[in-house]
């Protein structure tokens, strides 16, 4: 009897203590509602990171007992570790003003035209050129920007499907987001996983190429054998007086890059101004440093674009480049720098610890943690609606999840790092392609309302055909789950025995 009594003690003591741990973990979590929550409502993340921030350093302090200065040590410390991140994204955002303002994309987008662009074709088109210029440029943004006037309006005139092809540019757009050089995403993901962006780059690029031409054959076949699309020729020569005042006025106001892109594109320059983006790409795959592809590309902008007439005196350029360093200083670097600080201090008191014990007791296979992590990401993204705010703060997560529950050589483990950096980038840049509230989706529909008034755009028509979100976002999971990413070139996980999860 006493006996029961004494079991019936201890099972009492066990629940409430396994009550209290997980009262405890929803506290802990609660900043990462906050912040999920503000950004759904649709407040600023310079907003929502600081007040979700500083819940976390209260709950930190008084829950925790972490003293302050240690909890503003690690916070700083999560933002030095970015540190190098925005430097390259600085020298980013220079290149891509560079490349829109010489005729690089200029040059590219004629290249791509002047094999003739049909309503079947525009599609197609749209999302080889925009998947090309932002691997140039790093930005999925400023591609989008600077190419929905052109194919918007040339799809206007070849009477195409308007949805289709924002889709395709959407899609096309977000291509270099994830695998560019210069790209913000790409950068950061890969230095919190601590991997080289260049074999981020190698090793993913097979893969990316796939996804890229499955989905502009795809967009071919609902075109042409679908929608049964007619085949008008198109001539740019009219888009400059096709767009309405009101939205030319937006973009001399608010992207004059892309206004001198449009021009650009009207009047042609020279087929040579493609140069500096491939040599851009050549550098990056000889494995030269980041700063030196970007450097590269810079330079040559303006060299070459001296004799194309579309460069001037070395101090404008100077000029340039000092504004972009100006933009990229501002309301990105300010908001990583906060949500970085805002991820430190969730580590630092273990706000995850439940999704990773989670993964770790869900998972029989090293397949299997690899494929929830990449499920975390996709949640993290839909919950903070922001794919940077899901890099800088689930990437950590995700890491330590493989480092704790994974164990084999230094290769093979950093092959491991290589697919979570993969994770964090593309199920946060496609995967933003494909969640209703995300703020990339709200910056393309304002972009697509003012450039093309005609249609009024909502988020789910850049869900509806966003065949290139789709597929890789599917294909990625899907091939880490089954194992048949071994038929991908370079884009192989290691396999039990190669590594093993860890016994506790």
């Amino acid at each position: 009897m006493e006996t029961s009594h004494t079991n019936h003690f201890f099972y009492g003591c066990f629940e409430k203590e396994e009550k209290m741990k997980i009262l405890k973990g929803i506290i802990k979590f609660l900043p990462v509602i906050i912040l999920a929550t503000l950004m759904i409502k649709e407040f600023d993340a310079l907003i929502a990171a600081p007040i979700a921030t500083i819940a976390a350093l209260i709950i930190a302090i008084f829950m925790e007992k972490h003293s302050f200065k240690d909890c503003i040590d690690t916070a700083m410390k999560s933002v030095s570790n970015i540190l190098i991140a925005l430097f390259i994204l600085m020298f980013a955002y220079a290149m891509a003003s560079a490349f829109m303002t010489t005729g690089v994309g200029a040059a590219v987008v004629n290249i791509a035209l002047s094999a003739g662009v049909t309503a079947r074709s525009i599609a197609v088109v749209g999302i080889c050129v925009t998947a090309v210029l932002s691997v140039a440029t790093g930005t999925s943004w400023g591609t989008m920007a600077a190419c929905a006037p052109i194919f918007l309006w040339l799809n206007h005139i070849v009477h195409g499907d308007i949805v289709l092809t924002a889709c395709a540019i959407a899609g096309g757009a977000c291509f270099g987001d994830n695998i560019g050089l210069i790209s913000d995403t790409t950068i950061v993901s890969s230095g919190i996983q601590g991997v080289e962006v260049v074999d981020r780059i190698r090793t993913q690029g097979v893969w990316s190429i796939l996804c890229l031409a499955l989905a502009a054959i795809t967009f071919y076949i609902v075109g042409s054998a679908v929608l049964k699309l007619p085949t008008t020729h198109g001539d740019v020569s009219g888009i400059m007086d096709s767009v309405p005042k009101a939205a030319l006025d937006y973009l001399k106001s608010e992207k004059p890059e892309a206004v001198d892109l449009l021009n650009q594109v009207v009047k042609g320059v020279p087929y040579y101004m493609a140069i500096p983006l491939v040599l851009v790409i050549v550098l990056a795959i000889a494995k030269f440093n980041t700063f030196i592809c970007i450097g590269s590309g810079i330079v040559s902008a303006y060299l070459l674009g001296l004799p194309a007439g579309t460069t001037g005196k070395l101090t404008e350029y100077l000029d340039l480049c000092k504004s972009a360093f100006g933009e990229a200083g501002s309301w990105v670097v300010v908001m990583m720098m906060w949500v970085a600080a805002f991820g430190g201090i969730m580590r630092q008191m273990h706000a995850f610890d439940p999704l990773a014990h989670f993964v770790a007791k869900v998972s029989s296979k090293v397949r299997h943690v690899m494929f929830c992590n990449g499920v975390l990401s996709l949640i993290g993204n839909a919950v903070l609606a922001d794919e940077m705010a899901q890099i800088v703060t689930v990437g950590p997560i995700i890491k330590e999840i493989a480092e704790d529950n994974i164990e084999g050589s230094e290769e093979d483990m950093y092959k491991i790092k290589l697919r979570n950096a993969t994770f964090g980038d593309a199920m946060g840049v496609f995967g933003s392609q494909l969640i209703p509230w995300h703020v990339y989706l709200g910056f393309y529909v304002g972009v697509a309302k003012n450039v093309y008034p005609l249609f009024k755009f909502t988020p789910k028509h850049f869900i509806m055909y966003n065949f290139m979100a789709m597929i890789a976002v599917a294909s990625l999971l899907l091939l880490t789950l089954t194992g048949a990413d071994k038929f991908v070139p370079l884009f192989r996980l290691p396999r039990e025995p190669e590594v093993k999860l860890k016994e506790f």
